[in-house]
């Protein structure tokens, strides 16, 4: 049993369940723009999430306990040292358009872990309301306009747009359970969205933000099926952003709540 919950603890802080979620965002784009499966694309970003979320999250340890890293972050460092090998491998065999429009996403993830503003003591994350604005943009970015760019070589399309304002707003919906749950341990200066306007009002807010990712959908879908299993998804979402707290269990956001975009992916690929 030890051996179970050391196993999944490697597999949530490694960040291979993150990865796993911008995996099945990507293919449910494909789905969604009926775009051709690109091994070399989906494992470019999959490395990539996992390289650059490390990267985002031990930063700062790495960079002053380098000498005092325990066992299980050392061999993070190490995973996640191998999965950069593997985005370069898969990196070498994409476009330099591509290249370029992934280079702009990179970047953003790099300004926010590495501090740049007020005489290099602020980065993007330390800015009020940034923080979810950087994360869901890079997220919808990668997972939206990525593929579709990949597949047509141009973003021209109006069904993308909305397709992107779409995963957008969910991506910050499913970012509000980690902003609840952080609260307690977050630094006074990072106003996230519950520390300025408070838990009840960001599960308000996430409410709204959940119907306009609802109408959007039936702007794009034409398919029944496909509205219905977004619908379930969308009620999903709600049921765990209604019952976020700050004293949330250990896995409640960080497996479950990361876990909803794969299950809608599987439901998804299992009906067509």
């Amino acid at each position: 049993m030890t051996f179970l919950k050391n196993l999944l603890n490697f597999y949530i802080n490694s960040s291979i369940h993150v990865a796993l979620a911008a995996y099945a965002f990507v293919r449910i784009t494909e789905l969604y723009y009926d775009l051709e499966y690109n091994e070399t694309l989906n494992y470019f970003i999959f490395f990539a999430t996992i390289t650059g979320y490390n990267f985002v999250k031990y930063f700062g340890i790495a960079k002053f306990h380098h000498r005092s890293l325990t066992n299980d972050l050392k061999i993070i460092q190490i995973f996640s040292f191998l999965c950069f090998l593997l985005m370069c491998f898969y990196s070498f065999q994409l476009s330099i358009k591509k290249l370029f429009l992934l280079a702009g996403f990179g970047l953003l993830t790099v300004l926010y872990a590495i501090p740049f503003l007020s005489g290099f003591q602020k980065n993007l994350r330390n800015i009020s309301y940034l923080k979810i604005i950087v994360v869901a943009f890079v997220w919808a970015g990668v997972t939206v306009v990525v593929p579709v760019f990949d597949a047509h070589d141009i973003l021209d399309d109006q069904k993308i747009t909305l397709l992107f304002l779409q995963r957008f707003l969910l991506i910050s919906v499913l970012i509000l359970p980690f902003d609840i749950r952080d609260i307690q341990y977050d630094a006074i200066s990072l106003q996230t969205i519950p520390k300025k306007i408070g838990i009840p009002n960001t599960k308000k807010l996430g409410f709204v933000l959940l119907l306009l990712v609802l109408t959007i959908e039936f702007l794009i879908s034409s398919q029944t099926l496909t509205k219905n299993i977004f619908l379930g998804f969308s009620l999903v979402v709600l049921m765990f952003l209604m019952r976020a707290d700050k004293k949330q269990s250990k896995y409640y956001s960080s497996f479950w709540v990361e876990a909803l975009p794969i299950f809608w992916w599987i439901i998804l690929t299992s009906t067509n």
